[in-house]
């Protein structure tokens, strides 16, 4: 069997930045296990797979693996699955609805900036926070703690963001995914992932993550759009929006990297 596999860089305007994705078209899904040690192989943040959808008003039934497991929601995947579908296989419609175990997700392409309609997850308070949780990001100051999917973490500024160290053996240990955010100086808000139990020590640009923070920034700034900044080393850039109390938007850019051919 042979599957064509993109690379793509997604929510950057050129290759090497941003978050890069394996997308694998397929004709119907894969057992689970193949698409997962695929996954495991090609040791990126997600691969994405999507199949043609036979449900009502659904383009394409869509689902994203981490190295070591499959997760519910992934924002950079989908917009580089968006891009290999309106710029890769000549889709010419306006848009792409896809489904997934979130839901229905809607990507539209506007002079050359993808649209993604997301679920808004407003994180609320968490108290009962692991103990160890300062130590495991190297010590610092907690503002607030939020959880919604993941531990968000407040912090004072960009500074505290940029200059934290985590410990990844004690991440691991509190056993879910780990957000530091804080406000931006040039930008509204900037933040970085932590997610060692999925592989990932630490994801260079998370769109799901930004279904829990837009929320959360949108009610603290008083504004309903934003532009955000994941500081990573690679570094993304976000335009963010909340549309209403259900919904998020968020839009990007991506590049094409690499078509190969997978043999299995």
């Amino acid at each position: 069997m042979k599957l064509t596999a993109y690379h793509v860089d997604a929510f950057t305007d050129h290759v090497f930045g941003g978050n890069p994705a394996s997308v694998i078209p397929l004709k119907k899904w894969l057992p689970d296990a193949l698409m997962q040690n695929m996954a495991m192989e090609h040791n990126l943040a997600e691969t994405v797979f999507f199949v043609p959808s036979e449900k009502k008003g659904i383009d394409f039934d869509i689902r994203w693996f981490t190295p070591t497991l499959e997760i519910n929601l992934c924002g950079h995947a989908t917009l580089a699955s968006a891009h290999v579908i309106f710029e890769e296989l000549g889709w010419e419609k306006k848009k792409i609805v896809f489904d997934s175990k979130s839901g229905p997700l809607v990507v539209k392409k506007s002079k050359g900036i993808l649209e993604m309609d997301f679920p808004s997850w407003k994180p609320g308070p968490y108290h009962d926070y692991p103990s160890q949780l300062a130590e495991a990001l190297g010590g610092v100051a907690i503002q607030q703690v939020l959880k919604y999917r993941e531990i968000i973490v407040v912090l004072e500024n960009e500074a505290a963001v940029i200059n934290c160290k985590p410990n990844f053996s004690l991440l691991r240990q509190i056993g879910t995914f780990v957000v530091i955010t804080a406000p931006g100086d040039s930008v509204d808000f900037v933040s970085r992932f932590f997610a060692p139990t999925a592989g990932i020590d630490e994801d260079p640009v998370t769109g799901s993550a930004h279904s829990q923070l837009i929320p959360y920034w949108s009610e603290r700034l008083g504004k309903s759009r934003m532009i955000a900044k994941q500081l990573s080393a690679r570094v993304g850039d976000l335009i963010c929006e909340q549309l209403n109390e259900e919904r998020v938007l968020m839009c990007g850019t991506c590049v094409s990297y690499m078509k190969a051919t997978i043999k299995i």
